[in-house]
């Protein structure tokens, strides 16, 4: 990770800049840097609603598909054939298999940022939103209690797609 981190320091600061830019002056600088990670924070957050929307978005297909299967399963659909809990279990595995990837690749770019904006802060006063919080947390020595709330979102598609394994096997071994 140090080599990653020193890598992605090297990307991130613009080393012609100085040379390729009219002499600015020190406040100049800081007044740009501060409003680019005004802006990179607020895309990050931005990021984080939209991963917020799509989890909500899959959770409710996945809790339409259950109501649908337990009507199906009240009126005694499902008995008259195997086919169609077969290819619903397939799609809807195909769909958690989506959402678990759609979730990871979220993590993945809000890491990818929350990285960027370690190094961004690193000009800056303060390091409130890549070390503040995370530095209180572990001081108050509650570490050993938290569960990434990506690992938890990532939980949902799993325990689904679990469910939906099990009709699928039931509906062949019945069927």
């Amino acid at each position: 990770m140090p080599d990653e981190l020193e890598e992605l320091r090297s990307a991130v600061w613009n080393a012609d800049w100085a040379a390729t830019s009219p002499p600015v002056h020190q406040q100049q600088f800081h007044h740009y840097l501060l409003e680019q990670y005004k802006i990179y924070v607020e895309m990050a957050d931005r990021m984080s609603a939209r991963r917020a929307l799509t989890n909500s978005f899959f959770l409710a297909v996945n809790l339409a598909a259950i109501g649908a299967v337990g009507t199906a399963v009240i009126r005694d659909f499902t008995r008259q054939s195997s086919v169609i809990p077969v290819i619903a279990s397939l799609i809807l595995m195909s769909q958690c298999f989506a959402w678990f990837h759609t979730l990871r690749s979220y993590r993945m770019l809000n890491k990818a940022k929350y990285s960027v904006i370690e190094i961004l802060e690193e000009k800056l006063p303060a390091r409130v939103y890549s070390k503040g919080e995370w530095g209180a947390y572990v001081r108050s020595g509650k570490r050993g209690r938290y569960l990434r709330l990506t690992t938890a979102e990532q939980m949902m598609p799993v325990i689904f797609g679990a469910g939906y394994f099990s009709v699928l096997l039931y509906s062949l071994r019945s069927g």
